[in-house]
């Protein structure tokens, strides 16, 4: 940094998506930033099936699912199913006084009976622990959509040599409720030699999902919010849906008040200032009234917003788990008219940035050689890379006869990378072997390791000290070399009684500038090998294009313009 620029961090980039409130709601908060803090809400991720879940019945609350044999004409016939019968007994036991009230109906609010047309949403987030089915040990799975007669073979977007492959993709399919129920989701491995095999394979019956008084159609959300990532996407609002849940039950209608901050409801009052109490609001949320009956919904045993894991399985293997599958299904009558927008659920892109490196000078580095008049020195250079783009090393020219360890350099290092801002990765691409179709790609922190080496023509060169800088807590140089010590390193403080030394995340800071401690291994300690004098800069794809600057000393020398020592 800059010695008349304070230590100042600026606010990193808001980054807020679904994949935010995913792994909020999973636990993996280094992924999700200040989702949490900011208030907003996350979602039930079941480890099962929903239909699974014990508090749901296996949604036949409404109906059972009876199958339906075709008879034996012959005792050695096998008998085949040629279809299902879905419906509901109830026995009453009548009493014997013929003046007696009759029992209660059990039966309330039937559906219409005709068929009826939907638009199916099926949301695909990832895969777990698929089986291999390459020679490599992983798998290049892609996902298949059936649903009656309708196909889905998302072929071109498989992902490569992965057991546990991120997908993000949401389908949407029309279809007509009984007759086209079943939806099969089935996991395909990619091949471009032979026929692609398949995984395993899930069937959800979208009927139960439809009929289902636990709302299982639609899971409801924690909040009701009309922008943002989390836009109310069901086709009726929580007061509608109310409404609805209090005729089925057989309840009086809710009573709204005339502010929209009261309902009463099932005999009690609720109000949103109690309900809202201690909450972190923002702006995304909507009208009080539809807050108040939705925390009113969340308190009838209603299918949450939800992820549920579905477990794979094969026909050649029916018992046998091939892997499992996170997703969830939306489902939507026409006849409510149309469901809110889709989440986007597209998995985190990369955005790409430029770490630039300039290498000014050395200070104290360790004596490696000595001269024809016998006079320690070095000729001293400097090395550069990030882990993980080892490909991309780097050097300075060589100091040549260092008689006090002292190198002059003027040398730029620019390291192109892709990171994820969200999740504080770098992303890696490669491929693992030369023969391999696709690159495997890889998440790192982002770091910069820098080296201090002698220059040697006649044998190898010497490696003298190194300094490893995490891009995310970086060490916070000291701004003469006087004051620059092995202390500064964290894991390498000579007395742990000390403060802990001061470290800055470069992706709020922007830039840092002076002096880094290098260090060496020698008789099985640490000890200091020389100093290193940098500006390190962060800057994202237009900031470079806007102020270029070439390696070392090359055009387009500028950003700044470095001279000769």
């Amino acid at each position: 940094m800059e010695d008349t620029q304070p230590l100042l961090a600026a606010q990193e980039e808001e980054i807020v998506d679904w994949w935010s409130k995913f792994y909020a709601s999973i636990g993996e908060h280094d992924k999700c930033g200040q989702y949490i803090t900011k208030g907003y809400d996350t979602l039930k991720v079941y480890d099962c099936e929903l239909e699974k879940v014990p508090e749901f019945n296996n949604l036949t609350d409404f109906c059972d699912t009876f199958k339906l044999y075709r008879g034996k004409s012959e005792d050695s016939d096998d008998p085949s199913v040629v279809g299902e019968f879905k419906g509901s007994f109830k026995i009453y036991a009548l009493p014997d006084d013929p003046t007696t009230p009759a029992p209660p109906r059990q039966f309330r609010e039937l559906p219409d009976s005709g068929p009826q047309e939907c638009i199916v949403r099926i949301y695909i987030v990832r895969a777990l622990q698929l089986q291999p089915q390459d020679n490599n040990g992983l798998c290049d799975p892609y996902i298949k959509i059936s649903l009656s007669k309708k196909v889905i073979e998302d072929r071109d977007n498989y992902v490569p040599n992965t057991l546990n492959p991120i997908f993000g993709r949401m389908y949407e399919l029309s279809c007509f409720l009984p007759q086209e129920k079943d939806l099969k989701i089935s996991v395909y491995d990619y091949d471009t030699l032979t026929r692609d095999e398949k995984v395993g394979e899930t069937i959800i019956d979208l009927e139960n999902r439809f009929l289902s008084r636990y709302g299982s159609h639609c899971g409801i959300p924690q909040q009701y919010c009309i922008s943002g990532v989390n836009t109310w996407r069901d086709q009726l609002k929580p007061t509608q849906l109310l409404q609805n849940i209090a005729r089925f039950k057989g309840y009086a209608p809710p009573v709204f008040s005339e502010s929209g901050r009261r309902i009463t409801y099932g005999g009690r009052d609720y109000t949103l200032e109690e309900v809202e109490a201690n909450k972190v609001l923002h702006q995304h949320l909507g009208p009080g009234e539809e807050r108040l009956a939705l925390h009113i919904l969340r308190t009838q045993g209603l299918v949450p917003e939800h992820v549920e894991t579905r477990t794979l399985y094969s026909t050649f293997q029916p018992n046998i788990p091939q892997g499992k599958l996170q997703m969830w299904v939306d489902v939507f009558p026409k006849s409510l008219g149309p469901p809110g927008p889709p989440f986007n659920i597209t998995p985190r892109k990369a955005k790409k940035y430029v770490l630039r490196v300039i290498v000014w000078n050395t200070k104290d580095v360790l004596l490696d050689e000595k001269s024809i008049t016998g006079e320690e020195m070095s000729d001293i250079y400097v090395k550069g890379w990030m882990p993980g783009n080892e490909e991309n090393k780097q050097k300075t020219d060589v100091h040549y006869r260092s008689l006090d360890g002292e190198g002059n350099f003027n040398w730029r290092f620019v390291f192109p990378f892709d990171y994820l801002p969200a999740e504080q990765l770098c992303i890696v691409s490669k491929k693992e072997h030369f023969w391999s179709l696709d690159k495997t790609e890889f998440r790192i922190p982002p770091k910069l390791i820098i080296q201090i080496w002698d220059n040697d023509k006649f044998s190898l060169d010497d490696y003298l000290g190194f300094v490893e800088l995490d891009l995310h807590k970086t060490i916070i140089p000291a701004k003469v070399p006087e004051k620059c010590n092995i202390d500064m390193i964290p894991e390498y403080k000579a007395d742990s009684s000390q403060k802990a030394p001061m470290t800055a995340s470069l992706f709020e800071q922007k830039s840092m500038k002076g002096w880094w401690p290098c260090c060496v291994e020698k008789d099985g300690s640490r000890i200091l090998a020389g100093k290193i004098e940098m500006t390190l800069e962060v800057v994202n794809e237009k900031e470079a294009e806007e102020r270029p600057a070439g390696k070392g000393r090359d055009e387009p020398n500028m950003n700044p313009k470095l001279d000769l020592p």
